[in-house]
């Protein structure tokens, strides 16, 4: 593996750890507003006070929703870097710039390529 791919792969792996533990942290979310919810009959729907559980629970789980799917895009990522992907973009075989990996570690395409698309 040559020092762009060791890198491509140290850069993926703490995305990855980022992304579970932010994922990890909203799922935590979510089962606490349900738990605090329980089996109580409080009609938080028309609550003065501000914002409702519900409405708390169904932000954190599409947050957590979204965050498992950058979680994904970084897993499918870092799989294709361990197969021997080299960082090259697969619409015009250039090397991806490095800028560009370190914003979105799981693009396969420069910014150029990806426009087209």
């Amino acid at each position: 593996m040559d020092d762009r791919a060791v890198g491509l792969t140290e850069a993926l792996r703490e995305a990855r750890a980022e992304v579970a533990a932010r994922v990890a942290e909203f799922d935590e979310t979510t089962r606490i507003l349900a738990e605090a919810r329980g089996d109580s009959d409080t009609d938080d729907e028309h609550d003065p006070e501000g914002t409702t559980i519900a409405w708390d629970r169904a932000v954190s789980a599409a947050t957590a929703d979204s965050a498992r799917q950058r979680l994904a895009d970084v897993e499918t990522a870092l799989a294709r870097v361990e197969a021997g992907w080299d960082g090259t973009c697969v619409g015009c075989g250039r090397p991806i710039p490095v800028e560009r990996l370190a914003v979105r570690p799981q693009a396969d395409r420069c910014v150029e390529c990806a426009s087209r698309r």
